[in-house]
């Protein structure tokens, strides 16, 4: 006994495997891509340093080397507290650094001419979010490898992945960062000046030395202040580590924080909404 497949079905199944067939040779596309922009990427010595070897340098000088670096502060140490302080600078300079790149080979015309090979527009951008979590990836382990080499230590394992996976996440609005920076002014220059900007941004931020006073009040309404405590939160649980002696303590309670966090996702996301449309009438 014998069966026929009619010609629709067989058009059904043929068509239905042409589509699987273009996803999985988009996707391999993008993953290539991803995987060769990111290597690009770390193989750039001067970026590289700012990103990885700085904060890592700055965490023995300032953590694992301070006479009070054993000292215990909430569920950790303080050689804990400016670990993961470190991680957070390292993580937002790749983002917004990437970030800003990208936006300026697409007004170069690059993302043309990758779109010869098969990238198309959205899977150029969807690369260039896989490398920059990627690249702000490599000062999160690099650092908690070396901390947790020289002293570094938190009470419970799980503080671990928490508070660098927290890092991670806080570092996402700093892409929007770097695009808008991008954006608005349209040069390399532009890109340089907003990573140098975000090292004032940092200070301020609470983010290098505990501030205290005046300067205290002020960083809490700064960008970096609430993604460093966000990912000092498995330590410190809202705890303000401050210059200053006595006094009741300070914290921060978490819905502050993440407040913190948002709005400044969300102006960032504006301006690069407003920078956008500005260039596109330009255009």
């Amino acid at each position: 006994m014998s069966t026929t497949v009619s010609p629709q079905i067989q058009q059904r199944q043929y068509g239905q495997q042409g589509r699987h067939g273009r996803k999985r040779s988009r996707l391999r596309i993008i993953t290539a891509f991803a995987g060769w922009e990111f290597l690009r990427n770390a193989r750039m010595v001067e970026s590289t340093f700012f990103i990885v070897v700085l904060p890592t340098v700055l965490y023995l000088m300032f953590g694992a080397l301070s006479a009070f670096g054993e000292s215990p502060v909430g569920n950790g140490t303080i050689a804990t507290y400016n670990m993961t302080a470190m991680t957070v600078y390292g993580a937002t300079m790749a983002t917004s650094a990437i970030a800003g790149s990208a936006a300026l080979e697409r007004q170069q015309g690059w993302g043309r001419q990758l779109g010869l090979t098969g990238l198309t527009s959205t899977g150029y951008m969807l690369g260039k979010v896989l490398v920059a979590l990627g690249i702000a990836l490599m000062p999160i382990v690099v650092v908690f490898t070396v901390g947790s080499l020289t002293g570094a230590a938190f009470d419970e394992a799980w503080m671990w992945p928490a508070s660098g996976a927290l890092a991670l996440l806080g570092a996402i609005p700093f892409a929007l960062y770097g695009l808008a920076a991008a954006l608005l002014f349209r040069s390399e220059a532009a890109v340089s000046g907003a990573s140098g900007i975000l090292v004032v941004l940092a200070f301020f931020g609470n983010l290098f030395m505990p501030l205290s006073g005046t300067l205290l009040e002020i960083a809490r309404f700064t960008p970096i202040y609430g993604i460093a405590a966000l990912a000092r939160w498995p330590q410190l649980e809202g705890t303000v580590v401050s210059m200053e002696d006595g006094g009741a303590p300070i914290s921060d309670p978490l819905w502050a924080i993440v407040l913190n966090v948002v709005a400044w996702t969300v102006l960032f996301a504006a301006i690069c909404l407003v920078a956008s449309r500005r260039s596109t009438r330009r255009g």
